[in-house]
Formats: structure tokens, sequence, C-alpha cells
């Protein structure tokens, strides 16, 4: 990673074999759609402590727990690099920056509009889509 690109968590949060998305306010970058949860990393702050910071502010979740890294990948025409990453959570997601939340298996997630880095990440999980 060169020092122009910015670390982004994203939250890949299952529950009952559905994966938690969210989709991004109209006047933000790839606005409308749907993405993992999660935000930039602050300083040196780790991942631990952004997805609590970001799962709190966003969906007012608990983070219990953050696991492995599951995929990496720029963001087109962006300094973002977004690591997803599994994180479990306690509480009930609630809307306080996004527009609207699904709960979807992973062959749903196919079928909405996602931000180009989700998109890439939901072929990682489903490579035969290609």
């Amino acid at each position: 990673m060169n020092e122009e690109q910015l670390k982004v968590l994203a939250a890949v949060i299952i529950k009952d074999e559905r994966y938690l998305v969210c989709q991004r306010p109209k006047a933000k970058r790839h606005g409308e759609c749907w993405e993992f949860p999660g935000g930039k990393l602050e300083g040196n702050e780790s991942h631990l402590d952004a997805a609590t910071r970001e799962l709190k502010e966003e969906l007012d979740l608990t983070v219990t727990a953050v696991g492995n890294c599951l995929f990496s990948a720029s963001d087109p025409g962006s300094p973002f690099v977004v690591d997803f990453y599994e994180v479990m959570v306690t509480g009930t997601p609630k809307l306080l920056e996004h527009t609207d939340l699904r709960w979807l298996k992973l062959e749903e997630l196919s079928s909405i509009n996602l931000a180009p880095t989700d998109a890439a990440f939901v072929k990682h999980l489903r490579p035969h889509e290609r």
C-alpha cells in the first residue's frame, strides 16, 4: 500500500446465513448503491477499533469480535483500499446514516446494485458467477 492509499474496513456481518448490507445515501460516493457497512480507519486505529466506532455510529451495533480478512481490493477511481473483515456484533441495526438495510443470502447479493468493491467481494465469494 502506498502513502496515498487510505484503508477502509467493510464489516461482513452474518446472521442465520444472511449478510447485512446497507444502502448508501444518494449524495455520497456510490450513492444509492449497497455496501457492507464500515468506514475509513483513523490514524493508527486497529480494525477492531474502526469496526467498533463505525458500526456504533452507522448502525448502533456493538462489536464483540473482528475475525479474519476475507478479501481486500482497491476502490476504482479513489484512494481507498477496502478490507472485508468478518465482524461479530450484538444489537439490532438502526438506520443512522444509511437509507435502507437488508439481510440477504449469499445468492441474493448478486441481484442488488452493489458498490464496485463490494461487488468484487461478492464475486470472490461466488467465483462461478463471473
